[in-house]
């Protein structure tokens, strides 16, 4: 049976690369345009120089390669590099002055931080954590003559949870009355690192099916069993290339990966930006946070599509080398401008920032020193 709504996800992705490559061009003067320093006209008038050092979230790897190319396009003399090796592996280096900013799809705990606690920043000077991506969380299998399937979280988090094991279970069955679904043993596949992606999944298992998914929120898996994969491209290695195999992976990467529908019974929803980004406008900020310090506590029962996570840039508010400082406040700025996002949009399928949470980072971003 052909699965339309994958069909239609997969060729959306095509037309937002190839509505990525369309705009390289006009990708080539909004970056220009971030940096006061250049001419718009003359790109090569740009007078920033040196060299920024990004690591963390894989989720954000395929916009980090857009802004990077079009950032790098505008200032020729000015080198990006992001590693995507995992939040917590971003975080990390953040912290002991190993990356200039760092990619989380987690903000910091506010426990984490405290002013010195940062080796790049200035001694008095606490982090900011500054939310540029928007992306669903996809739910991915890889089921011979299986092109569509439901799930609600309950089914979802006992699966994860290593209560279903089976495929032909009556708990799937019930939900999937015109899937012939086989007799064969669920492969659960998590990741093995310390993920932001895990900790927006549990956290979703967590508020939405609370009676199965007991465990605490985190970012390192923390349920015994299962296939752990490094990365996001390892889960979704990991899933394409097995069989009876389920997992978790930013829509963004999920490429020819089979996706399933998630939500409540009777209201199953494919992960997409619009839903991505009505649950995140639906979403508070959180509490208590020093000023431009921006975290977003996500609503997991919102409309729209609540399986999502959002990324954040993480910087210092003022960094002990100053021409450093104004380096990455002119590639962030240029990260979280309307032509940023729309470029992250065209190439990764993320949900761009709404007008008014795009103001508010962007000022944010404006007092980094």
């Amino acid at each position: 049976m052909d699965n339309i709504a994958n069909t239609g996800t997969r060729a959306r992705t095509a037309l937002r690369i190839s509505a990525a490559l369309g705009l390289s061009a006009a990708l080539f003067l909004s970056a220009c345009a971030a940096n006061e320093a250049a001419d718009p006209a003359n790109p090569s008038s740009s007078t920033l120089s040196g060299t920024l050092s990004g690591k963390g979230a894989s989720s954000t790897k395929v916009a980090q390669e857009t802004w990077i190319a079009a950032f790098q396009t505008a200032n020729t003399d000015v080198t990006v590099n992001y590693s995507p090796d995992g939040s917590g592996a971003g975080r990390e280096a953040f912290m002991a002055g190993g990356a200039d900013f760092a990619g989380s799809d987690r903000a910091l705990k506010p426990e984490e931080n405290t002013a010195g606690g940062f080796g790049g920043c200035a001694d008095t000077s606490a982090a900011i954590d500054l939310p540029v991506y928007i992306s669903p969380i996809a739910v991915i299998f890889n089921l011979d003559g299986v092109d569509s399937l439901n799930l609600t979280p309950d089914v979802l988090a006992r699966i994860f949870h290593g209560d279903i094991t089976n495929w032909s279970d009556d708990a799937i069955a019930e939900i999937n009355p015109d899937v012939k679904l086989p007799d064969l043993v669920i492969t659960a596949v998590h990741r093995s690192d310390e993920s932001g992606t895990t900790e927006n999944f549990t956290d979703y298992l967590a508020a939405t099916a609370p009676d199965v998914w007991t465990e605490e929120v985190s970012s390192s898996w923390p349920v015994d069993g299962g296939e752990a994969a490094k990365g996001t491209s390892g889960v979704v290695a990991a899933v394409t290339g097995g069989a009876g195999t389920i997992g978790y992976a930013d829509a963004s990467q999920a490429g020819s990966a089979t996706i399933a529908k998630v939500g409540p019974d009777g209201d199953f929803q494919e992960p997409t930006e619009e839903g991505a980004a009505a649950a995140v406008e639906a979403s508070p900020l959180e509490e208590g946070r020093a000023e431009n310090d921006i975290a977003i506590t996500i609503d997991r029962s919102a409309a729209g599509y609540p399986l999502v996570l959002v990324s954040y840039a993480i910087a210092c508010a003022e960094y002990k080398d100053a021409t450093q400082g104004a380096l990455v406040k002119d590639y962030l700025s240029y990260i979280a401008s309307e032509e940023g996002q729309s470029a992250a949009e065209a190439s990764a399928g993320s949900a761009p920032l709404s007008a008014s949470l795009r103001e508010k980072v962007l000022a944010a971003i404006d007092t980094i020193k």
